[in-house]
């Protein structure tokens, strides 16, 4: 019996392949005859576009067209809801001359090359009507309003309130401890490595797109809509993703645009933003702020959790974080539980989906709260969780599919080396100048399946076997998961498998975002190779060239590549040659049951952390980080554990460094540019301990696979809070965490 693939620590089937710079990203596309589109944003926050002065871009050397609000490019109208579109925003650019936020696609040039195009769109010189912009998340706290979109398919507000209490409020009056804070963070961005573009051309009507998406089926879809078209006239490829983290779900305008210019032109134009480009054009995630109210008895069991969230909302999308729904709702056992949720709209580039979207800000308020409360009550905030521990899941009544969170806790404060602390705080311990101090908090992080997810195997007469799913793998490994649960499930070494993926035109998959990819398309890949070994035996008995024809099915057994029956014994590519085939074909098709009915279903963290602060400067340094794991069965060690590291890191940058500073009067992004958005790097990096429980979650899918993408981020910016007021003393409520709130 061969050894089993699942659960080991493998390579990444593209590695050498990314590290030699041979994979190829949508910026290093070309096509014969290419042209090259620059995009032309506006410099008002909010008004019209009364003229444009495009003649001396339209003289310039090599340009071949420019596109305004008065020369527009036709595009279709779009749905406007976040579950029915995957266009970024609900309206279309240069198909009017409203002026939305600083920083809106109001023109594109096409000219011969790229450093033409740039230059013709730096002469066109606009002209606007401006009118007064809400541009202040904060001077808009008082006038937030109920979302436009319900708060995942619920109402704005739940309440969960004991039987002969009027509300939550009750609860909270008559608790004999109270902790009532605010916690804040401003905007942050995606910021993937990798720059948006886009290669588009057109070939007999048919569009090809060359771009980075986390969902080329998506993508493909909202293409066919803007520009007319059925959606066999797109395809959409995508085989390398140099990271996404949200901001590469949507289409956002310019591949739409891009689009249309090359089937006007015809001829393929590629369009390239540039880094200060990408912080107006694709996204952001809302700024929060958070009203957290725990009472509780003296012994620490919650009586009461009130969680409201504020959070900004442009007013050209549909995207918010919804951080009470998706923490508070469902973490502690508490009999008494009020979540409500309100957004600022403001006039700026769109808010959408950005790493851990909801739990990310929710988390740290709810497990800052627990922390407060725990110094209140003078319990180790271990202690207080686990006398919180939810064994079902609060208003709903039914059990968790399979939680190890208590797991989590010990294994990892065993291996962090965690010192329960119990009574009024203690002094920092002292490192020479700096100050030492630990800090953790829970995670959790919901386990989903895709609506539907299909995948093909493809069985050679060479004795090799291939997988492929319109999947994405923006940097998450999916490649690599799909050839080992392909090569596991067929007894083959991986070596032996290609996977497909980053084709629209591959098997139906929605793509890679909210932590459903792996246990969506794995499920598809065991589905397909179920249904190919049952073909193989068929055609094994069935076929009069085959050595098996004629016995019975249960007599012939397919194990590690081979069909066995008694002394026979024959690999399938020896079959398929036998049978004068070059291949043989299975789909494989999974989608949500019943388990959404009878489970609650969601993966699970602990994160620990060591952090030293200088006394005299402020300066926060990370020493050391530990994380355990509980997110069902783990396919690849390697990958899994560059995911979580990935995550902290995100959630690194959320406490100490990262957030984006709209100038009041114009709105712009003041730091919208790599130099001023801080992002943590290497240096800035503790040694990391991950742990994984590995406990299969079969209740969840055939697998026990969970999504773990974005459960590395939950609760990491308060566990670095946490440690900060262990070290100092001093508790920092507004994100993030920079030495002038310190010192």
């Amino acid at each position: 019996m061969s050894s089993p693939i699942i659960g080991t620590s493998l390579t990444r089937v593209d590695g050498a392949a990314k590290v030699t710079g041979r994979a190829d990203y949508a910026a290093d596309a070309v096509a014969p005859g290419m042209a090259h589109g620059a995009l032309v944003l506006s410099t008002v926050a909010r008004g019209t576009v009364h003229a444009m002065d495009t003649a001396a871009a339209e003289r310039a050397e090599g340009v071949l067209a420019v596109y305004s609000p008065f020369n527009p490019l036709k595009l279709h109208r779009i749905k406007t809801t976040a579950d029915l579109s995957f266009v970024g925003q609900f309206w279309l650019p240069l198909q009017d001359d409203k002026v939305r936020y600083y920083g809106q696609i109001i023109g594109l040039v096409v000219a011969e090359t790229y450093e033409q195009a740039r230059y013709a769109a730096s002469l066109i010189r606009p002209d606007y009507r401006t009118e007064p912009a809400r541009t202040s998340f904060t001077d808009g706290l008082a006038r937030a309003v109920p979302p436009p979109v319900p708060v995942h398919f619920e109402d704005s507000q739940v309440d969960i309130v004991t039987a002969g209490l009027g509300s939550v409020d009750e609860a909270i009056d008559t608790a004999p401890v109270t902790v009532s804070v605010t916690y804040t963070q401003p905007p942050q961005v995606p910021l993937a490595l990798e720059p948006h573009a886009v290669l588009a051309s057109w070939e007999e009507g048919t569009l090809t797109l060359r771009l980075g998406s986390q969902s080329p089926l998506g993508h493909a879809l909202a293409a066919a809509e803007t520009l007319g078209l059925a959606m066999d006239q797109v395809r959409v490829l995508s085989p390398h993703v140099g990271g996404a983290f949200g901001g590469k779900l949507y289409v956002w305008p310019h591949p739409l645009l891009t689009a249309a210019a090359a089937r006007e032109l015809g001829r393929p134009v590629r369009t390239v933003l540039t880094q200060e480009q990408v912080f107006s054009v694709v996204g952001h995630r809302s700024a929060v702020s958070q009203a957290v109210t725990l009472g509780a008895e003296r012994d620490g069991t919650l009586v009461a959790l009130k969680h409201d969230a504020v959070s900004s909302l442009s007013l050209s999308g549909v995207i918010y974080e919804t951080a009470a729904h998706t923490t508070s709702r469902y973490t502690y056992r508490c009999p008494n539980i009020h979540v409500g949720q309100t957004v600022v709209p403001l006039d700026s580039p769109p808010t959408t989906w950005v790493r851990a979207p909801g739990e990310a800000p929710g988390s740290f308020a709810l497990e800052s709260a627990m922390d407060e409360l725990a110094t209140e009550l003078g319990l180790d905030p271990i202690d207080l969780r686990m006398r919180n521990y939810a064994t079902v899941f609060p208003g709903r009544g039914v059990p968790w599919s399979s939680k190890h969170l208590d797991e989590c806790y010990r294994v990892g404060a065993e291996r962090f080396g965690w010192q329960p602390r119990t009574g009024p705080r203690q002094p920092a311990g002292e490192e020479g100048d700096w100050l030492v101090g630990t800090g953790m908090a829970g995670a959790t992080y919901p386990g989903q399946l895709l609506p539907i997810t299909a995948a093909g195997v493809r069985l050679t007469a060479a004795g090799t076997a291939a997988v492929s799913s319109a999947a994405a793998d923006p940097g998450t490994g999916m490649r690599t998961v799909l050839a080992m649960v392909c090569a596991d499930d067929l007894g083959i070494p991986v070596d032996r498998v290609e996977a497909h993926l980053g084709d629209s035109a591959l098997p139906l998959n929605y793509g890679a975002f909210a932590s459903m990819g792996t246990a969506s398309t794995t499920a598809a890949v065991r589905s397909a190779t179920v249904a190919v070994r049952r073909q193989l035996v068929e055609l094994a008995v069935g076929e009069p060239d085959s050595p098996f024809h004629g016995l019975p099915e249960e007599a012939v057994t397919y194990a590690e590549g081979r069909l066995v029956s008694g002394e026979l014994n024959v690999d399938f590519g020896e079959l398929l040659t036998l049978l004068g085939r070059d291949s043989l074909d299975s789909p494989g098709l999974a989608m949500p049951g019943a388990e959404r009915l009878r489970f609650a279903i969601h993966s699970f963290a602990a994160h620990f952390c060591e952090v030293r602060v200088h006394r005299s400067t402020g300066e926060v340094r990370l020493n050391r980080w530990t994380t355990v794991v509980d997110g069902g069965r783990i396919i690849n060690r390697k990958t899994a554990r560059g995911q979580i590291a990935g995550g902290v890191m995100f959630g690194i940058g959320q406490a100490l460094l990262e957030g984006l500073r709209a100038d009041p009067v114009t709105g712009r992004f003041a730091n919208g540019n790599l130099a001023d958005y801080v992002v943590p790097v290497h240096a800035d990096m503790p040694g990391f301990d991950v742990h994984f429980l590995d406990h299969p979650d079969t209740n969840f899918s055939p697998l026990g696979a969970r999504g773990i993408g974005e459960l590395g981020t939950v609760g990491t910016a308060a566990a670095i809070g946490n440690a900060v007021f262990d070290a100092t003393g001093r508790r920092v409520r507004d994100l993030p965490i920079t030495v002038d709130k310190l010192i």
